[in-house]
């Protein structure tokens, strides 16, 4: 699986002021991705806030993406839940043949043990047409899938790729790349430790603040990847503020402000989420600011 190596990032849902889905600005971004160094894309991850969308809308997003797309990166598709029936049901009835593999959450709110996990993964393997990312991302799903259970799953079934690790434990995810097997890929899902882990012999990153900064950001990881260590940590330093600015009060009101400060899309986010609030956003703007993302972004057309 090497088009998963490097940079991927979560491409939020634009929505307009009327909440509406923003296909015009959404293609925008996509071209924005493509054209500065961003290695794939994931589509309806958390970050697209999935849960707010209707079947339509998911629909409307994944057709909007592979038509700005024209098939120039690789594709993920976040297909998963905490329903594992209508997820399998799901893998048996959709098209992927414009996807190279799909990202699958652990089950969230149900709070499985580590059996029920496995047991989880375990079907969607034996169904599924293309191969599976596992994403752990306790702070979302209540429940940590231990290392344990992510080797046990990464030996067992040949089409579990890979896993995004967003438990924010460094030590969690060094435990995983030392014991995996050989072509399996350890992808952080936490940018600010994204660096760290690549440098301990992970994959890449599924990022957030990559979105707003491809180039700086893509450019990180291919640091990190070929073992410029000083040129990597010079660029994690510089856009360390801006990581912690966009989590600061949640995701993905963080990094939509930054992509409204980049002339990108609009700040509109789906209740329960709010925007960030007047001090925030104005951190945000004077970060971009500070980056030639603004001018690039003046001086070419990404329709």
């Amino acid at each position: 699986m090497q088009s998963l190596i490097g940079t991927g990032v979560a491409l939020v849902t634009p929505f307009k002021k009327d909440f509406s889905v923003d296909v015009e600005s959404l293609t925008k971004i996509v071209n924005y991705q493509v054209e500065n160094g961003i290695n794939y894309l994931v589509i309806l991850g958390t970050t697209a806030e999935n849960a707010t969308l209707n079947q339509e809308e998911k629909e409307l997003v994944i057709q909007t993406v592979v038509a700005a797309n024209k098939g120039r990166l690789p594709l993920v598709l976040g297909v998963g839940g905490n329903n594992t029936h209508k997820v399998i049901e799901e893998l048996k009835s959709r098209d992927f043949s414009d996807f190279v593999a799909i990202l699958s959450v652990s089950p969230y709110y149900n709070k499985p043990t580590q059996e029920g996990i496995y047991q989880h993964f375990k079907a969607i393997a034996e169904v599924s047409p293309i191969p599976v990312i596992l994403y752990n991302v306790p702070g979302r799903t209540g429940s940590n899938v231990l290392p344990s259970t992510v080797l046990r799953l990464a030996n067992d079934f040949k089409n579990i790729v890979a896993i995004k690790e967003a438990a924010g434990d460094l030590v969690q995810a060094m435990q995983l790349i030392h014991n995996k097997p050989k072509d399996f890929l350890v992808i952080s899902g936490d940018d600010m430790i994204a660096l760290p882990i690549v440098l301990a012999g992970g994959s890449g990153v599924i990022s957030v603040i990559g979105q707003g900064f491809p180039k700086q950001f893509s450019e990180l990881i291919r640091f990190g990847l070929d073992r410029k260590v000083d040129d990597a940590y010079k660029l994690h330093y510089f856009l360390s503020n801006s990581i912690d600015m966009i989590f600061e009060q949640g995701n993905p009101g963080g990094i939509k402000e930054v992509l409204k400060s980049l002339g990108l899309c609009e700040n509109t986010v789906r209740l329960p989420l709010v925007n960030v609030d007047a001090d925030l956003a104005t951190r945000i703007a004077l970060f971009v600011g500070e980056i030639d993302n603004k001018l690039a972004i003046k001086e070419q057309n990404y329709y």
